[in-house]
C-alpha cells in the first residue's frame, strides 16, 4: 500500500515526486511509455529558470529524478495497463503486477501528434520539433516549415515569425480548421507564406543529423518538390495520455483530464499536473508547478484523513 502513487516521469511527476518525497509519502513513481516525458526528446532547453547558459533536457529530468530518490522516491519502468479508481485504495495495473495507493497524481502527459514520415523521428531535436516556444529561439533569421491547419499551427506559425526569415506554413487542404481570428492573424502577418493542398513527404538530412530540407507533394497534382528550410515544427495537436482513465475521470472531448479546481479532479484523492491537463501553456516550468501543486494537495488530503 502506497500513500501516493505518480503516474509520468516528466517535469511534473518528478517535481510531485520531490514534494511528497520531502514530505515523507515515499512515492512511487510510473516510468511511463515516454520516459522523462516531453523533454526527454528536446536538445537544450534555455527558458529554465536557473541555468542560465541553458541546460539539455535529457539532464534536466534526470536531474529531478536525483533529487526525488534523495527524497525517498521509488521509480519503476512500466506504464498503466488497467485503473480501477471505484474505490479506496485506487488500484492500478501496472503491465502485469497491480499496485495500491491512498492518493494518485496523474502526470502522465501528452504525447506529440507526428506525422509519420520516414526521418522524422530521427532529427527531433535536431530541426524537427512540436514546440515553437522551447525551439523558436535557435532558428533566428532561418527558413521554417510549420505543417498544420487548426488554431495551434496558426499560433506557432505567427509566433516563430519573431525568429525566422520566413515561415511556411505547409496544409493539406485549401480549408483550416483554425478559428477565424487565429487564421486572420496569421493571414495579416507578412512573414507567413502559404503551401495548401500539399502534404510533406520526408524531411531531410539524416547524414547530416540536421534539417536541411523538406520533400512536399500537390495532393491534387501529385507534383513533388523540395524546399530548403532549417526548422521543421509540427503543430497538428497532442494525444493526452489518459485512454487508463475513460469512463472514471472527467475528460474533455480531446481526453484532456477537467480540473476541478486547484490540482483536484472529479475523484477525491486523484489529483493531476502537467500536460495532461494544460493544453495551453506545455512549459517544463509550468509542468513543474502543477506536479507541486498536485503534491501539496495530496499530502493535505492524506493529512486531512489522518495518515
Amino acid at each position: 500500500m502506497h500513500d501516493v502513487i505518480i503516474i509520468g516521469s516528466g517535469c511534473a511527476g518528478n517535481t510531485a515526486a520531490i514534494y511528497t518525497g520531502r514530505a515523507g509519502l515515499k512515492p512511487l513513481v510510473i516510468v511511463g511509455h515516454e520516459p522523462g516525458g516531453q523533454l526527454s526528446i528536446t536538445t537544450e532547453v534555455e527558458n529554465f529558470p536557473g541555468f542560465p547558459e541553458g541546460v539539455m533536457g535529457p539532464q534536466l529530468v534526470e536531474n529531478m529524478k536525483l533529487q526525488a530518490e534523495k527524497f525517498g522516491a521509488e521509480y519503476i519502468s512500466g506504464k498503466v495497463a488497467e485503473a480501477d479508481l471505484s474505490q479506496r485504495p485506487f488500484r492500478l495495473k501496472i503491465d502485469e503486477e497491480w499496485h495500491e495507493c491512498r492518493t494518485l497524481i496523474v502526470a502522465s502527459g501528452a504525447s506529440a501528434r507526428w506525422i509519420g514520415l520516414p526521418n522524422e523521428q530521427k532529427l527531433i531535436g535536431h530541426g524537427v520539433s512540436s514546440c515553437a516556444t522551447c525551439d523558436g529561439f535557435f532558428y533566428r533569421d532561418k527558413q521554417i516549415m510549420v505543417i498544420g491547419g487548426g488554431d495551434s499551427a496558426m499560433e506557432e506559425a505567427n509566433f516563430l515569425t519573431r525568429f525566422g526569415r520566413e515561415v511556411t506554413l505547409v496544409h493539406r487542404r485549401e480549408e483550416f480548421r483554425a478559428s477565424k481570428i487565429m487564421l486572420e492573424r496569421a493571414q495579416a502577418n507578412p512573414k507567413i507564406k502559404w503551401l495548401t493542398n500539399t502534404i510533406p513527404v520526408d524531411v531531410y538530412d539524416t547524414e547530416k543529423g540536421y534539417v536541411t530540407a523538406v520533400k512536399l507533394r500537390n495532393v491534387k497534382t501529385n507534383e513533388e518538390w523540395t524546399q530548403d528550410v532549417d526548422g521543421f515544427f509540427v503543430a497538428i495537436g497532442h494525444i493526452p495520455n489518459t485512454q487508463p482513465f475513460v469512463g472514471q475521470l472527467d475528460l474533455d472531448p480531446d481526453g484532456y483530464i477537467i480540473g476541478h479546481g486547484g490540482a483536484r479532479t472529479n475523484i477525491p484523492g486523484v489529483f493531476h499536473a502537467g500536460d495532461v491537463e494544460d493544453r495551453t501553456y506545455r512549459q517544463a516550468i509550468t509542468a513543474s508547478g502543477a506536479g507541486c501543486k498536485a503534491a501539496i494537495e495530496a499530502e493535505r488530503f492524506l493529512e486531512s484523513e489522518g495518515h
